[in-house]
C-alpha cells in the first residue's frame, strides 16, 4: 500500500491543514458555542462524511486523470496553492469571524438536521476540495499499484485526523464558552494565526511535487 514515509508526510500535512480554523472548523465552533457539546460532535460527524465523499470522487475520477497527466497535476497544484494562499489572506483579513460564530443564533436544531448541515459544509469546503484534488495524488505510490485504494486509504487517514482535531475544537469551544466571550481578541488571534499558516501551506504545496 502506501509507503511509510509518504503516509507520515501526508498525515503531517493533513494535520497542518485540518488544525487551521477553516469553514468546517468555524462551523463546528459556532455550533459548540451556540448549542453545546452534542451539536458540535454531531456536526463533526457530518463534516467528516462530507469530506470522504470528496475523497471517493477524487479517487474514482479526478484523481485518475491527475495521476496520468503531469500537466493536469501541475495546473491543479498551482491553482490549489494559489487558492490556499487566497484563503489564508482572507482568514487573516477576517480574523474576527470567530466572534461572529459566537454571536450566532443559539436555537437548538435536531440531530438529523445538524448532521445534514455538517455534511453539506464538509462536502462544499473549498479548502478540502483543493487539498484532495491537488495534494492527495502526490502521496500515492504509483509503482505499488492500486492507486484508487491508496487514495481511499489516505482519505481515511485524513478523516481520522479530522475527527480528532475537529472534535477537540468543538469540545474546547463548548467547555470554554464564557472564556471566549470575555475576550474577542483571543478569537481574533486564532483566526490570524490560522490565516498565516494557511498561506505557508499554500507556498509549500506550490514548491513541492512529484519529479516524473
Amino acid at each position: 500500500m502506501v509507503p511509510t514515509d509518504r503516509l507520515l508526510a501526508f498525515a503531517a500535512m493533513s494535520f497542518l491543514l485540518i488544525v487551521i480554523p477553516g469553514p468546517s472548523v468555524l462551523f463546528v465552533i459556532g455550533r459548540a458555542l451556540a448549542q453545546g457539546r452534542r451539536a458540535a460532535l454531531t456536526t463533526v460527524v457530518g463534516n467528516t462524511a462530507g469530506a470522504y465523499v470528496l475523497v471517493v470522487a477524487v479517487a474514482l475520477g479526478v484523481g485518475s486523470v491527475v495521476e496520468r497527466s503531469v500537466l493536469v497535476f501541475t495546473a491543479l497544484k498551482l491553482v490549489g496553492a494559489a487558492y490556499l494562499v487566497y484563503l489564508g489572506v482572507k482568514a487573516w483579513r477576517r480574523r474576527g469571524s470567530l466572534q461572529a460564530a459566537f454571536d450566532a443564533d443559539g436555537a437548538a436544531h435536531g440531530s438529523r438536521r445538524t448532521l445534514w448541515e455538517g455534511f453539506l459544509v464538509g462536502v462544499a469546503n473549498p479548502k478540502t476540495i483543493v487539498f484532495f484534488a491537488a495534494v492527495l495524488p502526490q502521496f500515492v505510490d504509483r509503482g505499488q499499484g492500486h492507486v484508487v485504494l491508496q487514495m481511499l486509504f489516505l482519505g481515511l487517514v485524513f478523516n481520522a485526523i479530522a475527527v480528532t482535531c475537529d472534535s477537540l475544537w468543538g469540545l474546547v469551544a463548548a467547555t470554554a464558552r464564557d472564556w471566549f466571550a470575555r475576550s474577542p481578541a483571543r478569537l481574533s488571534l486564532v483566526g490570524g494565526v490560522g490565516g498565516l499558516t494557511m498561506i505557508g501551506l499554500g507556498v509549500t504545496v506550490a514548491a513541492t511535487g512529484r519529479k516524473d
